[in-house]
């Protein structure tokens, strides 16, 4: 097998067991691929959370900051 296409024709072909545990394996090599940007914000993020804690938003305000970081910001 040498393309995606053929690939996925495959993975189609074996049970629903069979593509989890493949999704599993696929998930976790995706995983263990962290970049060093990511790794820079995810502890950014936890020592914010350690630093001042957390804080409840309600559904509008979660919805503007959705819009504002999809770039439709009114």
């Amino acid at each position: 097998m040498s393309t995606v296409s053929e690939i996925e024709a495959a993975l189609e072909k074996l049970r629903p067991a069979q593509q989890r545990e493949i999704a599993d394996w696929l998930g976790e090599r995706l995983l263990n691929e962290e970049s060093p940007e990511m790794l820079a914000a995810l502890a950014a993020g936890i020592r914010s959370l350690e630093k001042g804690g957390t804080r409840e938003f309600t559904r509008a305000e979660l919805e503007q900051k959705v819009k504002k970081w999809a770039g439709a910001s009114r």
